[in-house]
């Protein structure tokens, strides 16, 4: 990473309030980049954005829940109105909603809970973006996925992944692995970069109620491989699931 060279691009950044999401903003926003910080909690979102002003980052809140259109429209009209065009979406906002649950009671409504944030909002905030990230010389997205997703791991059944019994969680992520292909195939023509990331098992409130391991990487450590991703170059990969669980951020994760 070549300091100086993303000076004025501008970043999108989807639960970025706290944890992973707050690192990776922080760390695009110290590469020169404008960074708007997309958060549904206004005071943790005002205090993160005061908290990176005073340490020089051109850091920007946003009330951003993606699971609300008119949010998610009016983000990007903001964005428009200020900067005028996209380079970076960062897709972090996501949850968890079944720890400890058997797989056997998991009902519709627990399964659409995890899809409204991690599939759906995904796409409204992509959606509402690409008339900006297509203003950009060197378009890039995002999305945070997780090898929970992995259908190569999930239907190993000696593999630690298939045994977690995460339902809402490992469905919704492989559909966003879905979502990151058809993506990329689709805005590969138009030069719009779409890309996986596996941050690792990060200490982070997502896994607070973890039954297993509330995690082994810092949200510092997390960050490296979707940062990495953000900053690749007009020439970087897209169509790919990146990102080793010991940190190595070029290792490919199987679909």
């Amino acid at each position: 990473m070549s300091k100086g060279q993303h000076q004025g691009e501008v970043a999108l950044v989807t639960g970025a309030n706290k944890g992973l999401g707050k690192q990776i903003a922080r760390r695009l926003a110290a590469e020169g980049m404008t960074v708007y910080l997309g958060a549904r909690d206004t005071q943790r979102g005002r205090e993160v954005e005061k908290e990176l002003k005073a340490a020089g980052h051109d850091v920007r809140f946003v009330h951003l829940d993606v699971t609300d259109q008119a949010q998610v429209d009016a983000a990007a009209k903001r964005i428009e109105a200020e900067s005028g065009r996209l380079d970076v979406l960062v897709n972090n906002a996501g949850i968890v909603v079944e720890w400890g649950m058997p797989v056997a009671d998991i009902t519709a409504d627990r399964m659409r809970k995890a899809f409204d944030v991690n599939v759906f909002g995904t796409v409204a905030v992509t959606q509402a973006c690409i008339p900006l990230l297509r203003r950009s010389a060197a378009p890039r997205v995002v999305n945070m996925s997780s090898p929970l997703g992995s259908l190569t791991f999930l239907s190993d059944p000696e593999h630690p992944i298939s045994t977690r019994g995460l339902l809402p969680y490992s469905a919704s992520k492989a559909a966003l692995n879905a979502i990151t292909l058809v993506y990329a195939q689709a805005l590969r023509e138009e030069g719009i970069r779409v890309n996986a990331a596996n941050p690792g098992l990060v200490a982070t409130d997502l896994n607070a109620d973890s039954p297993f391991s509330r995690g082994t990487r810092s949200p510092e450590e997390g960050a490296d491989t979707p940062v990495w991703l953000a900053l690749t170059g007009p020439d970087g990969p897209t169509g790919t699931f990146s990102g080793g669980m010991d940190g190595t951020v070029d290792e490919i994760v199987p679909w």
